[in-house]
């Protein structure tokens, strides 16, 4: 399927959902419960498509590890601080606004990278040290970004099990489906058919966020703008930085184009249960899922965008 009817396709699911989590009674509580078994099985599809040599190979790729490794978590404090400096947030939102931009993606961020055509096989390689270096940053990079005023000891049980059910589950699953293929015939038929529903699970998936987050951003709708707007500054700044980075880095296309995503996407899903347990059911959570929101209609803009500024035929030594 060509990039412009995926993005089409993945548009029509972000408004579906948000028009029947807004005049659907009920649906976004239903919508909210299907998110996880969704992404679930997106990874899975994902993962059974993995080039599993080429992110073992991309581990050892010490250039475009220190790249994200110092985008997420040199350069992301940055901008954040820079954002709530010039942007006036109230004191609800500075939490869950910083708690959200501080920490980098860890499961959609792969599929949407690879929608773009980047080394979402390389991102996978590094998901355990974005794991446990967020885990251990977090609190630091809140204390440093707000001068001592914002520290919390951050629960780790959202992060494990985010970590089991988006990776290591789907993972596993499609590790051992590979094995299967090998020795089935029915199987390998399956598995070679399996890319045919990447698309369509995409689009479900993006309905089930879209109607799940609309009932929660619709009850705090008038709080919530400057919050987008902050959202939205952090997501351009962070692709031109990470572009430049990247392209000052000669990292190849692929690898650029996963360092820009990892830039960009944060771990609203993830953090979402951490914020709730420290500020309640209220505001923290709306500041949340509109980050979700601005963020996948930002990620479908750079599905489009990212081929176009890194062209394969910017190739560099990495090749």
């Amino acid at each position: 399927m060509s990039t412009s009817i995926q993005a089409a396709w993945w548009v029509g699911g972000l408004v579906l959902g948000v028009l029947l989590g807004a005049g659907v009674p009920g649906f976004g509580s239903a919508a909210e419960w299907a998110v996880t078994p969704c992404l679930i099985v997106l990874l899975f599809l994902t993962f059974l498509e993995l080039p599993f040599e080429a992110a073992a190979r991309a581990f050892g790729n010490t250039r475009f590890l220190a790249i994200v490794v110092g985008l997420n978590f040199l350069i992301v404090p940055l901008v954040a601080a820079g954002l709530v400096t010039v942007v006036d947030l109230s004191q609800p939102l500075l939490l869950p606004v910083l708690v959200v931009l501080l920490s980098p993606c860890i499961d959609y961020v792969i599929v949407f990278t690879r929608a773009a055509g980047g080394a979402f096989e390389a991102l996978l390689a590094l998901t355990p040290v974005l794991m446990v270096a967020q885990l251990l940053f977090l609190p630091v990079g809140l204390w440093a970004v707000t001068g001592g005023e914002l520290s919390s000891e951050l629960p780790v049980g959202p992060l494990l099990e985010a970590l089991l059910l988006f990776i290591v589950i789907p993972l596993v699953a499609a590790i051992s489906v590979r094995a299967v293929s090998t020795r089935s015939v029915r199987c390998r038929r399956v598995v070679q058919a399996s890319s045919s529903l990447m698309d369509p699970v995409m689009t479900l998936t993006l309905v089930v966020i879209a109607a799940s987050v609309t009932p929660v951003i619709g009850d705090s709708i008038t709080q919530l703008g400057t919050a987008a707007l902050v959202f939205a500054l952090f997501a351009l700044v962070m692709s031109a930085v990470a572009w430049a980075t990247s392209r000052a880095a000669k990292l190849e296309a692929r690898l650029a184009r996963a360092a820009v995503m990892s830039a960009v996407t944060r771990n609203s899903l993830v953090m979402l249960p951490i914020v709730r347990a420290a500020s309640g059911d209220g505001i923290g959570p709306a500041t949340m899922v509109t980050q979700t929101l601005v963020e996948l209609l930002f990620l479908l803009l750079l599905v489009r965008v990212l081929p176009l500024l890194t062209p394969n035929t910017a190739a560099s030594e990495n090749r």
